[in-house]
């Protein structure tokens, strides 16, 4: 099982960003995945999941309305479409798995990590 992140980058104030979480050893359509981030100096902290019981999204408070969740099962990744960013979303960002197959969000326990990408947002 692998998970491989990327698309971040150096970006201004009210610019956007898609990032990537590639899936391997597994179909990303029978697990909850979700995207988290860790900003220097901060705790991480869950951004986006997207469950595999019921296809539902979730997303914190301070993203909702900029952020979106996808999926594209035939490239067995999911993305995460960021607009309207901000400089407090500079983080680096990290996607990982549901243990279980089948879990909504979010899920009993997150099994598997992958490496990070860094994003920055200048103001």
């Amino acid at each position: 099982v692998q998970l491989q992140a990327s698309g971040g980058g150096l970006v201004q104030a009210g610019g956007s960003l898609r990032l990537s979480c590639a899936a391997s050893g597994f179909t990303v359509d029978y697990y909850a995945i979700g995207w988290f981030r860790q900003a220097p100096g901060k705790e991480r902290e869950g951004v986006s999941c997207f469950s595999s019981s019921d296809d539902s999204t979730y997303y914190v408070d301070s993203v909702k309305g900029r952020f979106t969740v996808s999926r594209d099962n035939a490239k067995n990744t999911v993305y995460l479409q960021m607009n309207n960013l901000k400089p407090e979303d500079t983080a680096v960002y990290f996607c990982a798995r549901g243990s279980e197959a089948g879990s909504s969000c979010p899920p009993v326990h997150w099994g598997y990590w992958g490496q990070g990408t860094l994003v920055t947002v200048s103001s």
